[in-house]
């Protein structure tokens, strides 16, 4: 089921995003999270923004969702950015639609003109993932990102309104 995060929340959070810091290229953090950091940043974005916990018939958290702001500047305060991560016994198994169809759902009685997807190129999940709710990819920026020896491109892509 679908919840609202709280800050008890952080260390299941911290455990489902460490690993792909730690083993993908799909976050371009490079340095695990520690459990306080993630409880200061759901803290944060819970405050202002739609944040949600998977929690699956056992009680135990296995992916979350938010949107946060797309970038600083008053001209975009209507742009959020997604964000989603599941651990891999929760992917393909269409938590991740029923997530995001709620995050647009929220974003868009918050005022919300666009949502913009970041994702690492090659991430094809994710990509498929966005895709299949209706975003749209807007741009593709080539090696703007470097993580074990690698040199990444990220695309964008955009839900409107």
């Amino acid at each position: 089921m679908i919840r609202q995060v709280t800050p008890a929340d952080a260390a299941a959070i911290t455990r489902i995003y460490n690993p792909f810091v730690t083993d993908t290229t799909i976050t371009f953090e490079t340095t695990p999270v520690s459990v306080e950091e993630m409880r200061c940043r759901i803290e944060e974005i819970s405050a202002h923004y739609p944040y949600y916990v998977w929690e699956d018939a056992s009680g135990r958290v296995t992916g979350y969702a938010y949107v946060h702001a797309w970038k600083a500047r008053a001209a975009y305060a209507h742009t959020f950015e997604v964000t989603i991560y599941l651990a891999p016994e929760a992917q393909g198994r269409g938590i991740g639609r029923q997530m995001i169809a709620r995050l647009i759902d929220d974003s868009r009685q918050l005022g919300a003109q666009a949502l913009i997807a970041c994702i690492t190129e090659g991430n094809d999940h994710s990509i498929h993932l966005h895709r299949s709710m209706g975003f749209e990819q807007v741009s593709h920026f080539r090696g703007v990102g470097r993580k074990f020896g690698k040199v990444l491109d990220v695309v964008d892509l955009e839900y409107k309104y």
